[in-house]
């Protein structure tokens, strides 16, 4: 019995040190995807621009934000037919923070959005995934969204945004898709609901839903095809560089399960501590989907904390007007790891020349799909292991690109494994520390000597001098 208790205590001591720092840093990790800013700055919206002879699609974002892609990219599929009003709504105008930092001013609050339709719903609702997915601060969405579907919107909820809905009532006895590492817990917590998996998207009538994360490209296109046509949806994908449209049907797409090599996500979460942050510039004109491939890679590896910069932290409008609310400048942000620069317009420009003294990295001057630039800059600066995995979280088909980099997360595989060794070599000193004290006390005392007779000589007394 004594063994079996002394193993435990090893095993726990191996556990403790790894757990006490550990938890610290990935509470502090998912902290960081949708911390509000901390100023409380508002700055106005872009005056808004109605065409009544256009349909009215709107991105809903809540008081607590939204994922970045979930919202941008539909956002600019949207915006770049030329077919449509489209606006992002909240609750209410204050910034609301996306993935990774990146501020969001909402075009229109729901008061405003009934103020320019009038009685009317909108045609397209876009719901993307949002953190307080069955909080009371969700309820003032769920309950729009409830008010929009009455009043004959259809519906497209991206990735975990299936999650509002369902929350919400509206795919009771519909066929929906969500995020795979949700799927599971969606089918315990909305039992009423028939999840699909293999898809990108499932259209059921009034209600689209979409697989993870990109995978609303192809939701937000089949909403083209539908309301535009599939020609428009096909020009926007080319527009966007998303090369895995399929007309009329979802691109084909292996479901995604959990693998070991998925661990990296873990090291990085617990023991990246020294995680660089890395500020994103932000230029007037850049493109809705280039900022979402900076902030949502980064964000999703959970290898990277990003801050959203701009010079004097004046507010910057994207290609299609939307407000977006820097949190710092370039220049007073001393603790800056790195400054990358979204958007292929500001690479042309070298809009980061001022701020050469910090080497900054252009994302977006090779072209391509904005999440292609990004990804090979997370593989080279981290490792390919983070950016394959970031890679499969945003469902993001990788097999065109090389991704270069180290292969894994050496550093922080081995803190842990390092911390449990202390804890171990602690034990074991406590451990024996405590056996030689039970022994001494187990030791019987010796008797006492008795005391020396007196000789004779010595009692004789000293003679004199």
């Amino acid at each position: 019995m004594r063994t079996v208790t002394r193993a435990l205590a090893v095993l726990l001591a191996a556990l403790a040190l790894p757990t006490a720092f550990g938890a610290p840093t990935v509470r502090a990790a998912f902290d960081d995807l949708n911390a509000p800013r901390a100023d409380g700055a508002a700055p106005p919206p872009a005056r808004v621009a109605h065409d009544p002879a256009k349909p009215t699609a709107v991105v809903v974002v809540g008081d607590r934000g939204a994922v970045v892609s979930d919202t941008l990219a539909p956002y600019e599929v949207l915006a770049t037919t030329g077919a449509f009003n489209v606006y992002a709504v909240a609750p209410s105008g204050r910034p609301a923070p996306l993935t990774g930092g990146l501020d969001l001013v909402p075009d229109l609050t729901f008061a405003g959005l009934a103020d320019l339709l009038g009685d009317d719903a909108a045609d397209v609702v876009v719901v993307p995934a949002m953190p307080d997915l069955g909080e009371s601060t969700a309820k003032p969405v769920t309950d729009w969204v409830k008010g929009q579907a009455a009043g004959g919107a259809l519906l497209l909820g991206v990735c975990n945004g299936s999650g509002v809905l369902a929350s919400a009532g509206l795919l009771d006895g519909r066929d929906a898709t969500a995020h795979w590492l949700r799927l599971d817990a969606f089918e315990e917590d909305y039992p009423a609901v028939g999840w699909a998996r293999g898809t990108r998207y499932v259209d059921d009538g009034d209600v689209i839903t979409t697989a993870g994360i990109l995978s609303g490209v192809d939701g937000t296109l089949r909403v083209v095809e539908r309301l535009v046509g599939p020609d428009a949806a096909a020009e926007a994908a080319q527009a966007t560089g998303w090369r895995h449209y399929r007309r009329g049907v979802p691109a084909s797409m292996t479901q995604a399960d959990v693998r070991p090599a998925d661990a990296v996500v873990g090291f990085n979460t617990a023991f990246g501590w020294d995680r660089d942050r890395t500020g994103v510039l932000l230029t007037d004109g850049v493109g809705e989907i280039e900022l979402a491939s900076v902030f949502d890679t980064y964000g999703q590896s959970l290898a990277v904390r990003t801050v959203a910069v701009a010079p004097g932290v004046e507010p910057v409008r994207s290609r299609h007007g939307l407000t977006f609310a820097p949190r710092a400048d370039p220049t007073a942000a001393a603790d800056l790891d790195r400054l990358v620069v979204p958007g292929a317009g500001a690479a042309r420009r070298r809009a980061a020349d001022p701020y050469a003294e910090l080497e900054p990295v252009y994302l977006h001057q090779e072209g391509g799909f904005p999440f292609d630039g990004v990804l090979r800059d997370l593989a080279r600066t981290t490792d390919v292991a983070t950016a394959t995995w970031t890679a499969r979280v945003l469902e993001y088909p990788t097999d065109h690109l090389a991704l270069s980099g180290s292969a894994w997360p050496w550093t922080r595989t081995l803190r842990p494994f390092g911390l449990a060794f202390l804890g171990v070599l602690a034990a074991l000193g406590l451990l024996r520390w405590a056996r030689v004290r039970r022994a001494v006390r187990s030791t019987p005392a010796a008797p006492p000597r008795p005391p020396r007779p007196r000789t004779r000589a010595a009692a004789a007394p000293r003679p004199p001098g």
